[in-house]
């Protein structure tokens, strides 16, 4: 078994007001995302992708009922995606799972023009940023700019 490198994100614990819509839209994105499930407990859910887990839990604990990405904590989670096709695959199933396009009049360039992401939320205000490798056409320099902005 070979070292994880120093450095290496190990976890992230995800507090959730609803488990059931949070296993809803996270369960699925993770799931496409190549994660597997680690653990389940009557409050959560953990998966796992190489050395990194995701926990995602609604715990005795928790001292809210909203989460707001623009307070102090948490704004997204940014995640690598193959390529676009798989991008916008996503993007498409996204709301059938509990997401919403986010900055949908400036998809998928709303990270600026070399960077081609979707920006989902869900019902509970996580947001998720799925980066996939820029076009080549996109990124050349040469030729006009495909998405005219």
């Amino acid at each position: 078994m070979s070292r994880t490198q120093h450095g290496t994100l190990h976890h992230v614990e995800l507090w959730v007001p609803d488990l059931d819509r949070a296993l809803a839209s996270f369960g699925w994105l993770l799931d496409q995302l190549g994660y597997a499930l680690l653990q389940s407990w009557e409050g959560g859910r953990s998966w796992q992708l190489g050395p990194t887990y995701l926990v995602i839990e609604q715990s005795p604990a928790l001292t809210g009922t909203v989460h707001d990405r623009c307070r102090p904590g948490l704004n997204h989670l940014a995640f690598h995606i193959k390529d676009v096709f798989t991008a916008e695959k996503m993007v498409t199933d996204a709301a059938q799972h509990g997401w919403r396009l986010m900055f949908p009049e400036r998809h998928p360039y709303a990270g600026g023009t070399q960077h081609y992401a979707a920006y989902l939320e869900n019902d509970d205000g996580f947001e998720v940023e799925l980066v996939a490798p820029t076009p080549p056409e996109r990124g050349s320099g040469c030729g006009p700019d495909v998405a005219g902005d």
